[in-house]
């Protein structure tokens, strides 16, 4: 989806009109407008603020232009799995259980292969199977690379 119509979206969603949204983000309405007809897109700092306004990650504002995950243990980032800085920002680096509140949970491979052999090892993968995939995936993510 487009940014013009996300913002729109998420501005009727919340009850705002475009003068209420442009007050809330220290716009003009006309520059509302113009992102929800697509003329322009909220430069970065605005972005920061539609994103903690709305609980969204910049990412989705901008139509999820790219696929997230987490750079410590591979899963796929949607916004309600992505972590938090102490400030409540997003960080679209991590998911909220590898880091939280600027604290990143796991310092050793080792312990954080064993609790995801625990949750993704099932009928059709065997613990072992998953944690060779691990074994093999986690280090080139960049939380890895740059522990070594």
């Amino acid at each position: 989806m487009e940014t013009s119509k996300i913002i729109y979206e998420l501005r009727t969603k919340n009850g705002l009109s475009q003068d209420d949204l442009a007050e809330k983000v220290f716009v003009t309405r006309q520059a509302v407008s113009r992102w929800e007809n697509g003329e322009t897109v909220p430069n970065t700092e605005t972005l920061k603020l539609l994103s903690k306004l709305f609980d969204v990650s910049i990412n989705t504002l901008l139509g999820s232009p790219r696929k997230l995950i987490c750079q410590c243990c591979g899963m796929p980032l949607e916004d309600e799995l992505i972590s938090r800085e102490k400030d409540g920002s997003f960080n679209d680096s991590y998911c909220k259980w590898c880091y939280a509140d600027g604290k990143y949970t796991y310092s050793d491979i080792n312990e954080l292969i064993e609790v995801c052999v625990k949750h993704m090892s099932n009928g059709e993968y065997s613990e072992d199977e998953v944690r060779a995939y691990l074994k093999k995936t986690l280090p080139e993510l960049d939380y890895w690379k740059h522990k070594e």
